[in-house]
């Protein structure tokens, strides 16, 4: 198999920082404003978007920490653009105001992120730990509009604020987001101390089929408003086609010209990577390991000779309930979440509960043999 004509990344999340001015309970990073700045230089950082580009033209998130803590933004942004990548932002909002918009329209940024964790100020700010944070996303989008820059929200959700996921979806909308991604947090950085707060499996299955409804009901309608998504749940992409299929519906769904490419749930490693601000190349912006530094080995190199990378496209390796899945073209399964639960991101997904056709069989077979032997 051509893995080099296969798996071609298409999206890239680069930490230029990890500096930020919230303290956010979430965060993979546990960052704060002490926090590593990142060790490369803006000739380094202009070096490894030139190595990138030696083996595709991906969409490349400049994400944190608060990315715009850091000074030559702007300069790694334009020299992006200059290479052909579609150059993206990604921003808590608290930091925006109209010169930076100047700055985004002047360097070509053609995709900005908001994170938006509720509906309120109550609600968003305990989420954030930073009084005045949700007031800062709500003017960041009010500028974004101002100045015609496209913006996307991303909102992050534990049983602390899961009870208000349809309120936020209505105010993304609200705002004029091109797009909405509901996001599960995952047990990593500070949401590996707040565990007790993630989303169980049983929580995870009724909101996923809440967003099919939503996801439903704007594809029926033709409603092109605004894309909906969840984020860091891949088995969603089984949800919609079992209850797709269940409703005697063949739902045509959209996706964002910024995505990540993939028609399926984790992409993790096939056309999506992450590189932090030491140069650490993972799958995702989750996932806890790296074994390549993209300032040692050129990216262009590090993601085919990774082994951690090469492990994310070996389906047949999967392992647990994963490797017997029906619809693991489609899912994947979440490997951060395989990592956390087994020691082994190759294992199964927890927060899936569903059980393959296979192992099904597999059960009744094995108790219709017991049955015999016993009559026997």
């Amino acid at each position: 198999m051509g893995q080099r004509e296969e798996f071609i990344p298409k999206w890239v999340a680069w930490e230029i920082t990890r500096r930020c001015n919230l303290q956010c309970i979430h965060c993979r990073s546990a960052s704060t404003m002490e926090s590593e700045q990142g060790d490369f230089s803006t000739e380094d950082g202009k070096k490894l978007l030139d190595d990138i580009a030696k083996l595709s033209k991906p969409t490349v998130v400049l994400t944190g920490g608060e990315p715009l803590l850091r000074e030559d933004i702007w300069e790694l942004a334009e020299y992006g653009t200059k290479l052909g990548f579609r150059m993206c932002i990604a921003t808590n909002g608290t930091l925006v105001d109209d010169e930076v918009c100047r700055k985004m329209k002047e360097v070509g940024i053609r995709m900005v992120s908001l994170s938006l964790d509720g509906s309120t100020p109550e609600i968003h700010d305990d989420f954030r730990k930073q009084p005045g944070a949700y007031e800062g996303v709500i003017k960041a989008a009010e500028l974004f509009n101002k100045h015609g820059i496209p913006f996307l929200i991303n909102s992050s959700f534990t049983k602390r604020n899961a009870h208000d996921i349809p309120n936020v979806y209505k105010k993304a909308r609200e705002l004029g987001a091109k797009a909405w991604y509901m996001f599960l947090v995952l047990p990593v950085g500070r949401g590996e101390e707040a565990n007790a707060e993630l989303l169980n499996a049983e929580e995870a299955e009724y909101w996923l089929n809440w967003h099919y409804e939503l996801e439903k009901e704007l594809i029926l309608k033709g409603d092109n408003t605004i894309l909906v998504r969840p984020t860091c749940a891949p088995h969603y992409y089984r949800i919609f086609y079992q209850n797709a299929k269940r409703d005697g519906l063949d739902l045509k769904r959209r996706n964002l010209v910024f995505g990540t490419g993939g028609g399926k749930g984790c992409v993790a490693g096939q056309s999506i990577a992450y590189i932090d601000c030491h140069g650490w190349l993972r799958p995702c912006s989750y996932f806890p390991i790296s074994d390549v530094n993209v300032f040692d080995v050129p990216f262009h190199e590090a993601w085919f000779k990774s082994k951690i990378m090469q492990d994310m496209r070996r389906f047949d390796q999967f392992k647990g309930r994963c490797g017997q899945c029906e619809f693991l073209k489609i899912c994947n399964g979440c490997r951060v979440r395989a990592y956390w639960e087994h020691g082994d991101y190759m294992e199964e997904d927890p927060i899936c509960r569903y059980v393959p056709v296979k192992m099904r069989v597999g059960v009744k077979n094995t108790l219709s043999l017991l049955k015999d032997g016993e009559n026997g």
